[in-house]
């Protein structure tokens, strides 16, 4: 019950206050009246008096559909919760020895995870003998750092785990908003 109480505001003859302060049904300042005159006000519109400030001196109540704002609140919050986005760690293996056909192929699907917004893990995996050269496997990742500099960050330098080189790239978010922010300037420019 205490979980609801605070979550849900005070309408009609819940509102404890002997006096308050009343935001008409069209949102003007009515002042401050008793909560019988605003309950009669409420009344008389054909709508819900709701307590919308309680820890206001006096408290403020506004004369208004309570369903409809309850509707509007839900509504707001869903289409808040559709706008997030989750960010997801997409992983692309690769080898010291990865061909040339191959890597392009990798760094194409890298950068379409970092252009929709993923991150994106690289893992080099060594095998046999290959774990005496790792430095090819750094070049490598190296390599992979500079081809994505534009779309990406390191956010994780390479370290080795075990028979694994790993590095994870964040998307560049600045980019974004800079190259549109760019690209509207000179519009604005020659319309001028």
């Amino acid at each position: 019950m205490k979980k609801d109480g605070s979550k849900k505001a005070r309408i009609n003859d819940a509102i404890e206050a002997t006096t308050v302060r009343l935001i008409g049904a069209s949102g003007e300042q009515v002042g401050i009246v008793s909560i019988e005159e605003a309950r009669q006000a409420a009344l008389e519109a054909k709508l819900d008096l709701v307590e919308i400030a309680p820890d206001a001196d006096p408290v403020v109540c506004k004369v208004l559909d309570y369903g409809k704002m309850v509707f509007e609140a839900k509504k707001g919050k869903a289409a808040a919760k559709k706008k997030q986005r989750r960010m997801q760690v997409k992983e692309m293996k690769f080898r010291p020895g990865t061909d040339e056909g191959d890597y392009q192929v990798k760094l194409r699907n890298l950068t379409r995870f970092l252009s929709d917004g993923d991150k994106a893990k690289v893992t080099l995996r060594f095998r046999g003998r290959e774990m005496a050269h790792q430095e090819l496997g750094i070049e490598l990742l190296k390599r992979i750092e500079a081809d994505l500099a534009e779309l990406g960050t390191v956010e994780q330098f390479p370290k080795m785990e075990g028979r694994q080189l790993i590095m994870v790239l964040a998307p560049n978010t600045k980019k974004k908003g800079g190259s549109q922010a760019a690209n509207d300037e000179p519009e604005a420019v020659e319309e001028a």
